[in-house]
């Protein structure tokens, strides 16, 4: 790649998810065959159900709490999970 790209993202509007009622994201980078990176925002109280993802997955906490698991993650937890782990 020979140029970069700068994303403002708290400029940026984030997309809803029409599915998960509270939840928004913003996409980070292209989509790639094995996956993508966005920016997600969800409201206190926001259910994401079990699913699963066909690519592993990434998540970093930047503030609040999310509870996966059985686990309650706060800000600064990282975590990631492997292709078609159900969660």
């Amino acid at each position: 790649m020979s140029e970069q790209t700068f994303i403002q993202t708290d400029f940026e509007l984030p997309l809803d998810i029409e599915q998960f009622p509270g939840a928004k994201f913003l996409p980070l980078a292209e989509p790639v065959s094995q996956g993508s990176i966005h920016l997600l925002t969800m409201k206190a109280g926001t259910t994401i159900p079990i699913h699963t993802h066909p690519c592993d997955e990434y998540v970093y906490v930047m503030n609040g709490v999310v509870e996966t698991g059985g686990k309650s993650c706060s800000a600064g937890i990282f975590w990631f999970l492997i292709p078609n782990f159900q969660y």
